[in-house]
């Protein structure tokens, strides 16, 4: 097999040759170009088609950013940002993400070797999980795609052709003329039409028996004058248009009326959680999931996407600006509250635990990494385990890998209420949600889209 092509793009030539160096340390990867500026890098995508970019997120004339757009518009293929840890690399990291990038890594210090060592480690993995996606949609798309459909293989049904006997013939020709040349108003009715003119004549003069004529129905653009007059009679507003449309359908729920925490009124006590794991594509993901979801919402919502340190902080600020819901990187000890969104930070555990007053609070740990990531979405659904008095809803969304999955099955095992995974079609990559499908543990596998309205309806 060739080696995947891969474009190499940052304004450092140093840094140029240390990416390209930990590229090729890996026999299926060769570097066939490299980029100072997000505008080379676009010719060189559009003239040698790589099968991987990697792009610097901070350049002179075009930005990584603006080159992804452009690429991602006329020439989708897996973009890898590689971000600075200042505070503007990070904001337009985490808007890469949302707008197509597969991933990121962060600069190595180019003093550190070790460091160098282990940015490498983390690039060939999310390489290879680039092209092995590339791969699973290519045969996904192989797989519906419809036959093709020749003439020659059409086969009509054969249809029987009913001839007339030589008696039937004969008597049908055998008209006697002057019966056919008789005028038509001689002809003597038929018994049925005698008997319609002899109701007829029976009826009264002035006949009130008028035909129903069938009135056109109100056009569907614009709701009936007699709808309008009654909502306004009845000092309803008029509904906007579109939302005289049915609402979709959903399977109905058995799950017991809530019984929540009201933070206005001061009543004591969560009744609901949802706890959320996701990975590589997960910041598209989070939004999606998060702008669907009303600021009413009747639980806390508690999030593990796998980051480093700092960088998830960029993602709370991102998601709180568009969800209805108050989104905010976790802190130690903080009080859930139903209607937030708590954001594990990079570098370390979040755990959920009871505190006095039918309250629970988050903390953080620096426990050794579990299934190589610190935050793990194993040790977050762990921590929900043991909280039995709560209504417990858990979700797998993207990502690489299995994290999240083992927990997930003894969540649903001990009772769970739901357990939701994103279905194939619409994860950037199909590993954590996979593990889980087949360790038989989700009620609900879903396209991306419908996660949300779902997860609300289970909810409240």
């Amino acid at each position: 097999m060739k080696p995947y092509k891969v474009l190499v793009v940052d304004d450092s030539a140093f840094m140029r040759k240390i990416i390209s160096d930990l590229i090729e340390n890996d026999a299926d990867f060769q570097v066939t170009a490299t980029a100072a500026n997000g505008r080379e890098a676009i010719e060189k995508v559009n003239e040698l088609r790589p099968d991987l970019v990697t792009m610097d997120v901070e350049m002179p004339e075009m930005n990584g950013l603006e080159a992804l757009k452009i690429i991602m518009a006329s020439h989708p293929l897996p973009v890898i940002m590689v971000s600075g840890i200042n505070e503007e690399g990070m904001k337009e990291t985490i808007l890469a993400l949302e707008w197509g990038a597969f991933d990121f890594i962060r600069k190595p210090s180019i003093s550190n070797s070790q460091d160098i060592m282990a940015v490498g480690e983390s690039l060939k993995e999310q390489m290879r999980e680039a092209m092995l996606a590339r791969q699973q949609r290519e045969a996904r798309a192989a797989a519906i795609k419809a036959p093709e459909i020749k003439p020659s293989d059409i086969v009509l049904p054969s249809i029987p052709v009913l001839k007339p006997s030589l008696e039937e013939s004969k008597s049908s020709l055998n008209v006697p003329k002057k019966a056919a040349d008789k005028p038509l108003k001689d002809a003597k009715p038929s018994p049925e039409i005698e008997a319609a003119r002899r109701l007829k004549e029976k009826l009264p003069a002035d006949n009130n028996v008028t035909q129903k004529v069938a009135k056109p129905l109100p056009s569907p653009s614009k709701p009936s004058e007699k709808f309008l007059n009654r909502s306004k009679a009845d000092n309803h507003p008029v509904p906007p248009i579109s939302r005289l449309v049915p609402e979709p359908i959903f399977e109905a729920y058995s799950e017991p009326p809530a019984a929540v925490t009201d933070r206005k009124s001061g009543v004591k006590g969560l009744r609901k959680l949802v706890a959320v794991g996701c990975s590589t594509g997960g910041p598209r993901a989070l939004k999606a999931l998060l702008e669907n979801i009303p600021a009413d919402f009747p639980a806390p919502i508690v999030i593990v996407q796998h980051m480093p340190p700092n960088f998830t902080k960029s993602l709370a600020q991102r998601l709180n600006t568009f969800s209805p819901l108050e989104v905010t990187e976790a802190e130690q000890g903080m009080t859930l509250r139903q209607g937030v969104a708590y954001i594990a930070p990079g570098g370390y555990h979040m755990k959920v635990v009871p505190i006095p007053g039918g309250q629970y609070a988050v903390t953080l740990t620096k426990e050794e990494m579990r299934n190589g990531h610190r935050p793990s979405v194993d040790v977050l659904f762990e921590s929900v385990l043991s909280l039995t008095s709560l209504e417990r809803h858990a979700v797998l969304m993207t990502g690489m890998g299995s994290d999240g999955a083992k927990m997930m099955k003894s969540l649903y095992d001990s009772g769970v209420t739901s357990t939701f995974a994103e279905s194939e079609e619409t994860c950037v990559v199909y590993g954590m949600p996979r593990s889980a499908v087949e360790l038989q543990c989700v009620k609900y596998v879903l396209p991306l889209q419908e996660i949300a309205p779902r997860l609300v309806q289970a909810v409240k």
